[in-house]
């Protein structure tokens, strides 16, 4: 399966994205956007950005467990990835979104 993005209605009836490497992982999350058409403006700056790796922003939660943001060019927050158990890990996630993310494959289950 290739990589792709897979838009969805949440709870609230807002719309956000996941981006999902070629096994089926999700491998970033959005924000919620209360319009389709501001989720898709999202996986455009994903597509767009995805490769620049001084856009990955690395951070450690509370309980010190690695994760990165990806971040567009005005700083903006496009997307979170998972918590990783180490360092390492979470450069491999880093890699796999520069891989995927400039996917033009759009999954719309809205």
């Amino acid at each position: 399966m290739p990589a792709k993005f897979v838009l969805k209605k949440i709870k609230n009836g807002e719309v956000k994205f996941n981006l999902h490497a070629a096994n089926g992982e999700i491998i970033l999350s959005s924000e919620s956007y209360k319009q389709k058409s501001s989720a898709k403006r999202g996986i455009a700056s994903v597509q767009k950005n995805c490769e620049n790796d001084s856009r990955y922003d690395r951070r450690e939660n509370r309980s010190k467990k690695p994760y990165f943001v990806l971040r567009a060019a005005n700083s903006k927050i496009i997307g979170q990835s998972e918590y990783y158990s180490t360092p390492a890990m979470m450069e491999k996630g880093i890699k796999a979104v520069m891989k995927a993310g400039s996917t033009t494959a759009v999954e719309d289950l809205t």
